[in-house]
């Protein structure tokens, strides 16, 4: 299918050929017929892409602060491959669909022929969560109800307002949320001045029922505001518009009354004057979006609405309100409509952006007639059993000229951490698979890959395909090793390995069951050639070893999807198996015990801030550090082992050192064996024998992480 995608990196419009994407659990497809192009928001990313480097700091200067300390840390070569990344890899354009459900659930409101509305980008299709659309009425065309999302941003910001009947109420700014705000407010029995500069914008305000203010023509609007309140100062301000400087808030401060209500929809300079808001005890409240649920993943994504009698107006209440509107007549779009163009010819559309005359710019799929394709996620066939495991793991060697390889997972980890560093020869790139297939698509043109696809089913069916790279989120590692494994692939799985004990077993069974293909997980450090060249002096001390580590994790958002328990698990699971395997590796020897004592108190209570205990077959012992409460300027990671009179350090996987010996180790850049871990995994499917990593270690890291999880629960 095709789907309109922005390269914030060089400012390029794209109208790509992506995969179909997949529908998950709690969301429909829907095949596209109309969209509609926001003049905010979508001009403002083209704008952003197309600035130079310099412009795109001064625009994010929280950014720029982020960049100079991740060099610090981490180095400058690093970091500006990880930029460069981010502003390489494009982002869907986009947020006003109109379309017909061809896929649901069994039990979901929206079946096959459904017209529905939804904030899914501008592509042929769209997999979108049922609580983001909306049922589309029979009076309703497609046409209006395109501005549906864009008409719920507007009444939101209404909402906060709270406007009564007969309140005078001004709109500051009348693009398209504006002037449909002017159409809700007076269906609400507000009087309207509406201000601005066009004089299109303002004829259809007055057409709407509205009182104006000419900017252009160098009106006063405080003047104008006065008069037509009585001198009494209007009841609220609702801004629109989108501008740099702080005058309009000092504008709409002035105009209103003592207690008067200011609510910002658009984007303006928040500079406030002090004096505007005391001395007349204003309201000032910033509108998020469309209403109650946005950016709430328990409501947008795992479809947890909000019960009605505590929130009236969510995000898609808002949705079927705007849509009744329409279909009562008292919301009119048909004048807001300026350019109409075929979605083939899209990019002629965002032409179109620029026009001083542009208003609703509609993108008509017509023509659109692809199928749906087949969401088939089970493996239908069962490889017989295979005698338990003992020993360690063999494999037979690759009989084919070339491995064929898979990705399933297409996010920033692996385009930039993983994709770059395969070998340039050896390997056939057959498929890499996203969810969307807007990232996959991406990343096959960057990286070579024969097929970009969004269904996990297709690489399994596969025979041609012999492994497959699982970087999808933590939540999907499991099943998706179980599949592979059992539709005969060797398969490399990011850590963690499993979230539960259940999944932890189910791998194990299913390793069983395939005792000829290979399982590595991305416990990559044990691969750096900074642990490597330490293990090698430590045999000079052959001593029992004592081990500290110490990672500076920094600060997550508890909303972050790593924190959360079902998708992510929680750092220790999702990052601290990393440094259990660190400090597995170094002794070389079986865990035999493993504890957590976390820090009591708000810094503690996520869980990461924690110290890992361990011990060992041999005596040895590890403690683990791992910390989101320390200052950045201190190392990230930093592994000091304590053996025969002997210390040895990492420091942040770039420079390693005996202290006051002569062994000392450094890399231009951070190398934390990235590259080092995919060669021995290719390797040993070309070659045949042992694993890169023993079985029995995965299993035995992976275990006493998720007890040290479970212990700090």
């Amino acid at each position: 299918m095709k789907q309109i995608l922005q390269n914030l990196g060089n400012g390029e419009t794209i109208l790509a050929e992506v995969p179909v994407p997949r529908r998950g659990s709690g969301a429909v497809l829907i095949q596209t017929t109309q969209t509609l192009v926001s003049l905010g928001t979508e001009k403002m990313l083209i704008e952003f892409g197309k600035s130079g480097w310099l412009a795109k700091a001064r625009s994010q200067p929280d950014k720029v602060k982020q960049v100079l300390q991740k060099i610090k840390t981490d180095g400058l070569w690093a970091t500006l491959e990880t930029v460069r990344a981010k502003l390489d890899t494009p982002i869907p354009l986009g947020y006003c669909n109109v379309g017909v459900v061809r896929e649901s659930g069994v039990h979901s409101p929206y079946p096959p022929g459904t017209r529905v509305v939804s904030n899914g980008p501008h592509a042929e299709w769209v997999a979108i969560p049922e609580n983001l659309m909306a049922k589309i009425p029979e009076k309703v065309s497609d046409e209006a109800a395109v501005f549906t999302v864009i008409g719920a941003i507007a009444l939101q910001g209404i909402r906060l307002i709270g406007p009564t009947l007969g309140e005078r109420v001004v709109v500051s700014g009348l693009g398209l949320i504006g002037l449909i705000a002017v159409q809700i407010l007076r269906a609400n029995g507000c009087q309207v001045l509406g201000i601005d500069f066009d004089p299109k914008k303002l004829a259809l305000a007055r057409q709407f029922g509205a009182e104006t203010v000419d900017l252009a023509a160098g009106q006063d609007p405080m003047a104008v505001a006065e008069q037509w309140s009585q001198g009494i100062g209007v009841d609220a301000v609702l801004i629109t518009a989108s501008a740099k400087s702080d005058e309009l808030m000092h504008q709409a401060a002035t105009m209103c009354r003592q207690r008067g209500r200011i609510v910002l929809v658009g984007v303006v300079g928040l500079n406030l004057r002090r004096a505007d808001f005391y001395e007349k005890e204003l309201s000032f409240q910033v509108s998020c979006s469309y209403g109650p649920g946005r950016y709430d993943d328990n409501y947008e994504k795992r479809g947890l609405d909000y019960p009605i009698g505590f929130v009236r107006w969510t995000e898609k209440r808002n949705f079927e309100a705007i849509l009744q509107l329409m279909a009562d007549g008292l919301i009119d779009v048909a004048p807001l409509i300026s350019h109409r163009f075929d979605f083939d010819e899209a990019l002629a559309g965002y032409q179109a952006v620029s026009d001083p005359q542009a208003m609703g710019i509609l993108l008509g799929y017509a023509g659109n007639d692809s199928q749906a394709t087949s969401q088939n996620d089970e493996v239908q066939e069962n490889t017989p059993a295979a005698p338990r495991i003992s020993g360690p793991r063999s494999i037979p060697a690759h009989s084919g000229s070339l491995i064929n390889i898979a990705f399933v997972g297409a996010g920033g980890f692996t385009t930039r951490m993983l994709l770059p560093l395969l070998p340039k020869s050896g390997i056939g790139r057959a498929a890499i698979v996203s969810s969307t297939g807007v990232s996959a698509a991406h990343a096959a043109k960057k990286f070579g890959f024969d097929r970009a696809l969004s269904d996990f089913g297709e690489v399994l069916s596969d025979p041609k395909i012999d492994a497959v790279f699982v970087t999808t989120p933590h939540s999907l590692h499991a099943g998706m090793v179980c599949q592979a494994l059992q539709s005969r692939k060797h398969v490399f799985v990011e850590k963690p390995l499993a979230m539960t004990g259940e999944e932890l077993e189910m791998v194990r069974e299913a390793v069983e069951q395939t005792p000829d293909r290979c399982l590595l997980v991305g416990f990559n450090r044990r691969f750096s050639p900074h642990l490597t060249r330490m293990k090698q002096w430590l045999k000079a001390a052959p001593a029992n070893k004592a081990l500290i580590i110490t990672v500076n994790a920094g600060a997550i958002p508890e909303d972050h999807w790593t924190q959360d328990p079902t998708v992510g698990g929680g750092r220790i699971i999702g990052e601290g198996c990393h440094f259990v395997d660190c400090a597995r590796y170094l002794v070389g020897h079986s865990i035999v015990d493993s504890a957590a004592f976390p820090v009591r108190g708000g810094e503690g209570r996520l869980g990461d801030c924690v110290a890992l205990q361990l011990t060992f077959s041999d005596g040895s012992t590890a403690t683990i550090h791992y910390l989101s409460n320390g200052s950045k300027d201190f190392p990230k990671e930093r592994i000091e082992v304590f053996a025969g009179g002997k210390v040895y350090v990492c420091n942040n996987f770039r420079t390693t050192y005996e202290v006051g010996g002569k062994n000392k180790f450094s890399t231009r850049s951070q190398d934390k064996g990235h590259a080092e871990e995919l060669k021995q995994f290719l390797t040993a499917i070309e070659r045949g024998g042992e694993w890169p990593i023993p079985w029995s270690e995965l299993h035995e890291v992976s275990d006493h992480s998720l007890r040290l999880a479970r212990n700090l629960r």
